[in-house]
């Protein structure tokens, strides 16, 4: 092997490195919980019912995936991105339901919210956190094959390039993506309807962005429209 294929090839990283590298649980379980917990807090027409189902399920799914990989994000089993998945959709469905319920109520000029634009406000910024949230969530599993994958082959599969990645004078040269970076992504994707500082550089991440800002946008318009018209 040349010298200058030796230059450009990534750096192993040896199991023992994969654990030191792999992610804490206890951000993604955060947000988890907030979501799950705001859920609870909709009006009944908009929550998954029986109201403990959504904090149950979640929870159950997350107890699985810690047990099944502790400490620090560095397993790779096929279960646990199932369960991942699993979890990721479960609480985009929620909101799914959610939101679908609420864009059908103001558009159908229903009578839940005539005279209350303070709680139409307040469901609709749940929907739209918990929107964020399952968009970074999918970010987050999806990107580099996964928190697990990315532990170990940080730099295969990538699918968003990071400012990190471009200026290295300002970040360490083996700077990694955590839930917090994806986090901040999802943010800025449902807030500037747009990508931002982060570009995403394969098919499917770009589609899944223009996704999440096309129900960031109707969302926003519909209630913020709705609630001045009450006000009014």
């Amino acid at each position: 092997m040349s010298s200058s294929q030796d230059a450009t090839d990534p750096p192993q990283v040896t199991p023992d490195q994969a654990a030191l590298r792999g992610e804490h649980w206890w951000p993604v379980v955060l947000a988890v919980a907030v979501v799950a917990t705001l859920h609870v807090t909709l009006p009944a027409r908009y929550r998954v019912d029986p109201s403990w189902v959504l904090p149950a399920a979640t929870g159950s799914l997350l107890a699985a995936l810690i047990i099944g990989d502790p400490g620090r994000i560095d397993r790779q089993k096929a279960w646990l991105r199932v369960v991942t998945q699993l979890l990721i959709g479960f609480i985009t469905m929620a909101n799914m339901f959610a939101g679908g319920h609420l864009v059908a109520d103001i558009l159908t000029d229903n009578s839940l919210f005539a005279n209350n634009a303070t709680g139409l406000l307040a469901t609709g910024g749940v929907v739209w956190v918990t929107n964020v949230v399952a968009f970074a969530l999918w970010y987050w599993s999806l990107d580099r094959g996964g928190a697990a994958a990315r532990a170990h082959r940080p730099y295969e599969k990538t699918a968003f390039v990071f400012p990190e990645m471009q200026y290295t004078d300002f970040a360490p040269a083996v700077w990694v993506p955590r839930f917090a970076d994806y986090l901040s992504l999802a943010f800025w994707t449902a807030t500037a309807f747009s990508p931002t500082d982060v570009s995403a550089i394969r098919r499917w991440a770009k589609l899944l962005m223009m996704a999440q800002a096309a129900l960031s946008l109707a969302v926003a318009t519909l209630v913020i429209a709705r609630a001045i018209n009450i006000l009014q």
